[in-house]
């Protein structure tokens, strides 16, 4: 291990002593956040609506102040981004996160203080990293180069002092000094727009540089790595990167990727999953393979959970984190340094371990598939393919499914539209492995599969590569976190994509 290693493993150890803390009294640590949140905004123009100054506890904060979807927020974010201060938040905010807005055509665009990335994002992103230097502290991860493959959309100045794009994007542009050295490409290619552009241009640079860590969705990270291959001439990365050790992934389940990866990596690295989304750094891996994501509960970020048969009731009731149970699907609710209060983002969470606290993503509150009662949830599909795909000897690189609905000829049925990078040798077998173990593992859907009464076999189609990618540059969203929604309840994304490659 060189002197930096030694160095760098050094002051992980000396910052693990304040994690320790917050991960062994997470009730106290939430409670200084609320209080501090409250305190600092109790002016704003919210703030002073919802009389801040008057709360001094958790519960009259819960009964005076409503939950917020975004469009409840989107009045107060257009005055801030507009120009106007002390709205959500009590110090000016320059950035906005374009969110990739995946079910719909309108993008969310989220505030990001600089609290938001003091307190959240870059100290989440270190405390990371000090459970991995915790973890493996002969590692040389910070001696190469980072490469994030991250937002494809260039900073759109609003006006001389704001400012909108992808989170990574924002990131990037306000990294500190020592994470723009440990990082590559430089900026000007790292931000590019136009992604087919970018893919080539990030893979003729990084393909000559010691790249030790790589972080970004996977669908994109794969597209990237194939590109280095090609112009290396390489079997393997491990013969273009030989120092890579760790991968981190977010967004989007792993579960899907990992036999690719491992495939075309050709060597053992580290895997560490993230839940770092545009609204705040939630949670990260404490060590790779753990069983669900540690919950950042000292970051700046108040949370509550609303139980998933709650969300659409009048005035739902929340939890905290005393109250939650295992293994039980609730929404996360969010209060942030950015100005988000009471926000419910819209993923789904479950908790694998109450001490310390750990969650895993189960999906989306809009993604998921319930039209007979069958509540499958993406984590569900993502399980389901994995196992056939292991099953079968296939591997997928993407998917989407939606319900077809009862009709005077036929019971209901899900279909899915399913990309292989290695398509199995007999389909037939890889339904029937991927039904099966849905059945395993929702008591719901095998309730309704029971016979076929409700629920018949599932209907597969086998699309080409690049359909995905495809219909996503007819959205306008290729590359940077754009990703297909894996579940919906409605089909229209599901015909788009079928009339797209001429699936009757």
């Amino acid at each position: 291990m060189n002197l930096l290693s030694k160095s760098i493993s050094f002051l992980a150890r000396l910052r693990y002593n304040r994690i320790h803390n917050w991960i062994n009294h997470p009730a106290a640590a939430q409670r200084q956040v609320l209080q501090s949140l409250i305190t600092d905004a109790q002016y704003t123009h919210f703030g002073k609506k919802y009389q801040f100054d008057k709360l001094f506890t958790i519960k009259e904060f819960k009964k005076r102040v409503p939950l917020h979807e975004y469009d409840d927020v989107r009045p107060y974010i257009e005055k801030m981004m507009a120009g106007e201060e002390n709205i959500l938040w009590n110090t000016p905010v320059k950035w906005f996160a374009k969110s990739s807005g995946t079910t719909n055509d309108k993008s969310k665009f989220i505030p990001v203080s600089e609290e938001s990335l003091k307190d959240n994002h870059f100290k989440a992103s270190k405390d990371v990293l000090t459970k991995y230097y915790t973890n493996f502290p002969s590692s040389n991860l910070l001696t190469g180069k980072s490469l994030v493959v991250g937002g494809s959309h260039q900073i759109s100045q609003l006006s001389n002092e704001i400012a909108t794009g992808d989170l990574s994007a924002i990131l990037m542009q306000n990294s500190p000094f020592w994470g723009q050295w440990l990082r590559t490409p430089e900026l000007s290619i790292a931000l590019l727009d136009e992604w087919e552009n970018k893919i080539e241009q990030l893979a003729n640079v990084t393909a000559n540089e010691n790249v030790t860590m790589l972080a970004g969705v996977p669908t994109w990270t794969l597209l990237l790595l194939k590109r280095i291959l090609e112009i290396k001439q390489k079997q393997t990365i491990k013969e273009v990167w030989p120092n890579l050790e760790l991968y981190i992934n977010g967004g989007v389940s792993f579960v899907p990727y990992r036999q690719q990866f491992e495939q075309i990596i050709g060597k053992p690295i580290n895997y560490l999953e993230i839940y770092n989304a545009s609204e705040g750094f939630i949670a990260g891996q404490e060590k790779p393979d753990d069983d669900g994501l540690m919950l950042f509960t000292e970051h700046g970020i108040f949370y509550e959970f609303l139980p998933v048969e709650n969300y659409g009731q009048p005035n739902p009731q929340t939890l905290g984190l005393t109250a939650v149970q295992l293994h039980k699907n609730y929404a996360i609710v969010i209060s942030t340094t950015g100005g988000l209060w009471r926000y419910i983002m819209g993923d789904t969470v479950e908790f694998t371990s109450l001490n310390p606290y750990k969650i895993k993503i189960t999906g989306r509150l809009k993604h998921y598939m319930n039209a007979f009662g069958e509540e499958v949830i993406v984590d569900n599909a993502d399980n389901a393919i994995a196992v056939a795909a292991q099953q079968t000897g296939a591997v997928v690189s993407d998917y989407t499914a939606a319900p077809i609905y009862f009709t005077e000829q036929s019971n209901g049925a899900h279909e899915w539209l399913i990309e292989f990078e290695k398509a199995p040798a007999q389909l037939d077998v890889f339904i029937e492995k991927m039904d099966t173990h849905l059945k395993s593992i929702n008591s719901d859907y095998e309730a309704k599969r029971q016979k076929s009464i409700a629920l018949r076999m599932p209907v597969v189609h086998a699309v080409p590569v690049g359909t995905f990618t495809a219909w996503l540059r007819t959205k306008g969203k290729v590359g940077g976190q754009h990703k297909v929604p894996r579940l919906s309840n409605e089909r229209k994304i599901i015909d788009e994509i079928k009339q797209l490659v001429g699936i009757a």
